[in-house]
């Protein structure tokens, strides 16, 4: 059997443009949907987390500058990932609950997910995942404005890299096509291991910036959301045998609402 071949140059830019072009609504292109580039746009997937980041917590840092509450602003940031992903993680996870909620065999339950419609279940989760998001960045920007924007920052990144984790090898597909099937199994173990302690080490550095107590507040942060996205990612592994897009949806609001929540105490 001949050595897995090293990624290219060219598979890491196609894997940029994969994590950017699938994870935003930014204009990137996406010209390569094979294993290689779903591979490296999940591996990139934090970076693509970083950028709706930053975008989240300068809205909201501007209304608070602006004089707005702190309720507004974390209105602001919390809508900012929504717009910059059109809902898709949102969707994901009101798809998610509908097809946890309706106790059904594992196909019918894909069945109701793949549906357009939201049910019951889905929308109080939508309602009660949001109002925390926000009460959480509210709380936290009353604490400071950069313990908001770090909340902020942190939960956004995080989020992503639960995806990254979700994809490692050995979790299966639940269905065998979509955007679940694409990135199933992609990142190898060490990979997904290596872009969780760079998150973690990032997110600690820039904790420290506002003193000890921050810093290992957001390691907990980090911690506390890739754990909880694991007990989701198992759930549904075993309730819809294997992930699809909409689990990672659901995965990536878990992970970042568990992370405000716990930049928000203290």
């Amino acid at each position: 059997m001949s050595a897995p071949s090293r990624p290219s140059p060219s598979d890491a830019l196609h894997g940029l443009r994969f994590a950017f072009g699938t994870l935003t609504v930014l204009p990137v292109r996406v010209s390569r949907w094979d294993r290689p580039a779903a591979r490296g746009g999940m591996l990139c997937a934090p970076l693509a987390g970083l950028v709706v980041a930053l975008a989240a917590a300068g809205a909201g840092l501007l209304l608070l500058f602006l004089g707005a509450g702190t309720l507004t602003a974390a209105v602001a940031t919390a809508a900012v990932p929504a717009v910059l992903t059109r809902g898709l993680h949102l969707d994901g996870l009101a798809d998610t609950a509908d097809g946890l909620g309706s106790g059904k065999p594992a196909e019918d339950a894909l069945r109701i997910m793949k549906q357009s419609d939201i049910g019951p279940f889905g929308v109080i989760t939508l309602v009660f995942v949001l109002l925390a998001q926000v009460a959480a960045l509210s709380h936290a920007y009353g604490h400071s404005w950069s313990r908001g924007a770090l909340a902020a920052v942190v939960a956004a990144v995080t989020a992503r890299l639960a995806l990254t984790l979700a994809a490692r090898a050995g979790v299966p597909a639940a269905r065998p096509e979509g955007l679940g099937a694409a990135v199933a199994g992609v990142v190898p173990v060490p990979g997904a291991l290596a872009a969780a302690l760079a998150v973690l080490a990032a997110a600690t550095a820039a904790g420290a910036a506002l003193g000890p107590r921050t810093a290992a507040l957001a390691a907990v942060a980090v911690l506390a959301a890739l754990a909880a996205a694991e007990l989701l990612l198992r759930h549904c592994s075993r309730r819809f045998g294997g992930v699809t897009g909409d689990v990672f949806g659901g995965i990536a609001e878990t992970a970042a609402t568990t992370a405000l929540v716990v930049l928000s105490l203290g």
